[in-house]
């Protein structure tokens, strides 16, 4: 299996900042000394390119991001500072999000470390999101002609409501989401199929929601196969995360992952996975539940 880090493009972050953006250079480690993961291969991704983002953002947009004169509450909505390595870094992450999209159309799965930026909107960053990966990469691989149809599986705690805004309307990219009903975004942007879930849920009421959402989600595939999934894998729906308000255990998350994956896979539908939100106090309980995400991947990889 293909794997694409950006940890390496680290922002000049102050400490408050620090602790969420750590996971990724845990996770890549501890990716690189897996057994599990020595017939996978890690990659650094080509960044987005202006064209790409275009796909999905408004030019105005981009451009003020890159030459730094988004105004101050607009950086105070997305939550980190400016500076021409973050700039680098979205690019980066966004891009990984699309080699993972390619790869995953050859190789069955494929995994970006980082991504799940679904709260980015075309014209305006949210919750630490600068540009939307998952959106970018349906629009780049469409624009290419090597897919026609996707979906995107976001069981990150928050809902997509930048993904749900990108791609409202458009029956050529349908958009899912669970998400906690009163969690953050307070103003959600209806997706094709929501599945708001009370504070508290547990792995039976959890699992027992998803196995009917993929259900509603193979209605959508009698106007035509999905040729991409985009699997949003939040480790922030754990019992331990700050933010996430729901009460899985991890034996509970990783039967989640199992659920969809085996899902796309059944169907023959190629995945790419974004690892997206988690806020553990104890960052190792993050870097965990990643882990057995893409532990869990590379197995069906290799069973393919």
């Amino acid at each position: 299996m293909r794997l694409y880090y950006t940890d390496h493009f680290e922002l000049p972050l102050p400490p408050t900042h620090r602790f969420p953006m750590d996971k990724y250079r845990r996770l890549r480690r501890h990716v690189a000394t897996s057994d599990a993961h020595r017939n996978d291969v890690l990659l650094v991704p080509p960044a987005a390119t202006d064209d790409q983002l275009r796909l999905c953002h408004d030019a105005d947009y981009i451009a003020r991001v890159v030459d730094g004169s988004l105004s101050t509450p607009e950086i105070r909505r997305i939550g980190f500072p400016w500076s021409p390595k973050m700039v680098q870094r979205s690019r980066r992450s966004t891009g990984a999000t699309i080699a993972a999209s390619r790869s995953a159309l050859t190789d069955g799965i494929a995994a970006n470390l980082a991504g799940g930026t679904h709260h980015a909107f075309a014209d305006a960053g949210e919750g630490y999101c600068v540009f939307n990966d998952a959106a970018v990469a349906i629009r780049t691989l469409q624009s290419e002609s090597l897919i026609k149809r996707a979906c995107v599986i976001d069981l990150d705690v928050h809902q997509g409501n930048g993904t749900a805004s990108i791609l409202a309307a458009d029956a050529s990219a349908i958009t899912m989401s669970m998400h906690g009903a009163k969690n953050f975004p307070l103003r959600k942007v209806p997706s094709d199929l929501d599945v708001p879930l009370d504070d508290g849920t547990d792995d039976d009421a959890y699992l027992e929601k998803l196995s009917q959402a993929l259900g509603t989600l193979d209605r959508w595939r009698a106007d035509g196969e999905f040729d991409l999934a985009i699997y949003l894998a939040g480790a922030d729906p754990y019992v331990g995360d700050r933010l996430g308000r729901m009460c899985l255990s991890k034996s509970g998350l990783a039967e989640r992952d199992r659920t969809a994956l085996q899902w796309c896979i059944d169907r023959t539908i190629p995945v790419a996975i974004a690892m997206s939100g988690g806020y553990a106090s104890n960052i190792d309980e993050i870097v965990s539940i990643h882990a057995a995400t893409l532990q869990l991947a590379s197995g069906l990889a290799a069973d393919r």
